[in-house]
This record gives C-alpha cells, structure tokens and sequence, in this order.
C-alpha cells in the first residue's frame, strides 16, 4: 500500500474544515497548516486527528502550498483545501490506486461545485480538472498572485471521481472573492506586461457571459446558471478595469 499525506492549507475555517477532514481520514497522514486562524481552525483540526503546524505571516498562496507539501511525511500527496470534500467514488479510486502503487507524476480529478442549492455541472465550473494527487518528487505548486496549479515534470493520469467544492458561503461572499482575485489578477497582469485595451473591455465581458450561459449550458441550471454566467461576466470587466486602472489607458487593439 503507497503511504499517503493529505496536506489542508486554512485561515479562519473551523466550520467547513470538519468535513474536509472527514473525507481524508483513510489517508496515512492528515496535515494542516494554518496560516494564524483566529479562530478555533486549529484546534477542530488536532481534535480529529489531523498533524498541525503554523505557517506566519502569511507567506503568499504558492509559498504556502508549498511548505506544506515540504512538510508532509510521505512522498505522494493529495492536496486539499478546507472548502473541498473527496467523495466517496473518488475515495474508492484513490484506495485501488493505492493497492497497485500510483504511477507517473500525479493524477488529475475532475471538481463540481455546491452553489445556490445545486451541483454545478455546466459552465466554466466544470469539469474543473485538477492535479491534486501527486509524487511531490516530480510534481510542485506554481503560479504567481492568483490562479496557482499542481505542475507535473512527468506523465498524469486521470481519475473520475470528483473533488466537491463548496466555494462560496452566499452571493455577497462571491461577489467579495471576485473583488480580490480581480485585484490580484490585475496585479499580476500589470507586472507581465499585459495591455489595457478598450476592445477587452468591450467584448469580452458579454463574451464570458454567452460561452457560460449559452455554449456551457449553464441555461439548463435555472438561477444559479444565470447568476454563475453574470457573475463570471462581472468578473472578466472587473479585472480588465483593474487592469486599465494600473496601467495606461485603455486604447483600441
């Protein structure tokens, strides 16, 4: 049997992180680093059997996934964050993966998302793929200040069983993640040297909003497919505006 980590990186999460820890508790290890919760994260987290240890200051995403990858005892890893759940169909692929002994540098699993009451199959949202199993040996986190990812230096697998995701509490929670990712995203723009133009800010807004609503079929999720497509429309203007705003001004393409 392949020894197993599951790694958790949290801040402020003792109400969702229970379930998370739930769902792990057949791997060989369950480690949380907490990045100085203030509230009771860190001891929800050694209640159930999970391995503890405070990363402060906040080192920055990437940074932070990967001191704890580094800090897990064993080689192959499964990634966790204390808003995900492994199911029990990806629990039992894991457990048979297990018995024959994993095989390149990771595999790739497909995540759908709880929101406004229903499983999110449609949209930009799914299948949502990620590389959430891996050998820490050939694979690391990388990224800049937002949208961070699992990149493997050898051969993925796919697996079928899905990752649950709970991202947002409510709308309004949605709409404050938006309001800092897009700032990161612009951020991250600016320092690559990406322009500013007004066509952007045109077009591809309503364009995120017809690929949703339209090509991705989020129409077949009643509201919560009209509110993802809005939304993910917000959030294409919000981040080229943040854009414009740090760099020149916008000019036509």
């Amino acid at each position: 049997m392949t020894p197993l980590s599951a790694v958790l990186i949290t801040l402020d999460e003792e109400e969702r992180l229970p379930a998370a820890l739930e769902s792990v508790g057949f791997c060989d290890e369950v480690l949380v680093v907490d990045a100085g919760s203030r509230d009771r994260t860190r001891e929800v987290a050694e209640a159930r059997g999970a391995r503890v240890q405070v990363s402060a200051p906040w080192p920055g995403w990437v940074a932070q996934r990967r001191l704890a990858v580094a800090a897990a005892r064993h080689d192959w890893v499964l990634a966790l964050d204390a808003d995900e759940r492994v199911t029990p169909a990806l629990r039992a692929e894991l457990e048979t993966l297990r018995e024959r002994g994993p095989s390149g540098a990771g595999y790739r699993m497909p995540r759908v998302a709880f929101y406004l009451g229903r499983w999110v199959r449609a949209t930009d949202w799914y299948p949502d793929l990620q590389l959430r199993l891996f050998d820490r040996r050939q694979a690391s986190w990388e990224g800049g200040l937002v949208h961070e990812a699992v990149v493997a230096r050898g051969p993925v697998g796919r697996l079928h069983g899905e990752i649950e995701h709970h991202p947002y509490r409510d709308v309004a929670d949605h709409l404050r993640k938006i309001d800092r990712y897009t700032t990161l995203w612009a951020e991250q723009a600016r320092q690559a040297g990406r322009p500013a133009r007004l066509l952007d800010l045109v077009f591809a807004p309503p364009w995120a909003f017809f690929r949703n609503y339209v090509l991705k079929r989020g129409f077949l999720l009643g509201r919560a497919g009209f509110t993802i497509s809005g939304l993910n429309a917000w959030y294409t203007f919000a981040k080229l505006a943040k854009l414009a705003e740090r760099g020149a001004a916008p000019r036509p393409a």
